[in-house]
């Protein structure tokens, strides 16, 4: 945590802010990729290839700056719709992205987890994102969350599953159950909330993701698209949730 401030510190006076107003933990809907691609005369898989060369970049670039959580929406469960030849090209970039990206995690002391359903996700997916999961985490620096088939509103049927299991086996009574409640059996248990969403591609939509999580996120949206989002971009959403004031329904 020593870490996380020096550096939020150090970022802050460097943009001329104070620590306070920086977001701690920042949240991506990365969108564009396919437009990127296209835009370019290239095929969609390029365009999530440069997708996944960004996630390197913004990360490295949120450990540097101090953030403490950085949450990217990957793969939603709505995606599984896509042409077949597109899902299978990503599942096998995961493949290749989880296991590449390892050397750099441990360097930054960056801890990896994953948001969403493992079910479902091809056996080989799941064992480099456990393998990942383990090797890095040992690490206590800026965690790293994965949204990779994920959905919001699965997320929240997912834990009212569990809570309910728990009620009828008599570990929960009913008055246990209120919001901390259900957020200790969301995926994100133990994840603090984001201070900023940021969207991508100028899409002006939540898109089914941390539905619960971000009650009080401020949204950014930008008109560039994912694989052209580098430090300058992630730079400018920061300024702007600067002059933010943030009420909580409260008067300020």
């Amino acid at each position: 945590m020593k870490n996380h401030e020096e550096k939020l510190k150090k970022t802050a006076k460097r943009l001329g802010l104070t620590p306070d107003q920086i977001p701690r933990n920042i949240a991506i809907i990365m969108d564009g990729n396919g437009r990127w691609a296209r835009k370019k005369g290239l095929p969609r898989v390029e365009g999530h290839r440069q997708g996944g060369k960004t996630v390197e970049t913004i990360a490295l670039r949120c450990v540097d700056f101090g953030i403490e959580s950085l949450t990217l929406y990957s793969f939603s469960i709505e995606n599984w719709k896509r042409p077949k030849t597109e899902v299978n090209a990503l599942m096998h970039l995961y493949i290749q992205y989880l296991i590449e990206i390892r050397p750099m995690l441990m360097k930054n002391n960056v801890k990896l987890i994953h948001l969403g359903r493992l079910s479902g996700l091809p056996d080989a997916v799941q064992n480099e994102l456990g393998k990942t999961m383990e090797i890095t985490g040992v690490n206590t620096g800026m965690i790293l969350a994965l949204a990779l088939n994920y959905g919001g509103r699965t997320e929240i049927v997912d834990a009212t599953q569990k809570i309910a299991q728990e009620y009828k086996s008599g570990k929960l009574q009913l008055g246990d159950i209120d919001e901390q409640c259900i957020s200790r059996h969301l995926y994100t248990a133990g994840l603090a909330e984001p201070d900023l969403l940021i969207r991508t591609a100028n899409e002006m939509r939540i898109s089914n993701f941390l539905l619960w999580q971000i009650s009080y996120s401020e949204f950014y949206v930008t008109k560039t698209f994912w694989p052209d989002f580098k430090k300058a971009a992630l730079e400018k959403a920061i300024l702007t949730y600067a002059k933010r004031a943030r009420r909580f329904g409260t008067i300020k």
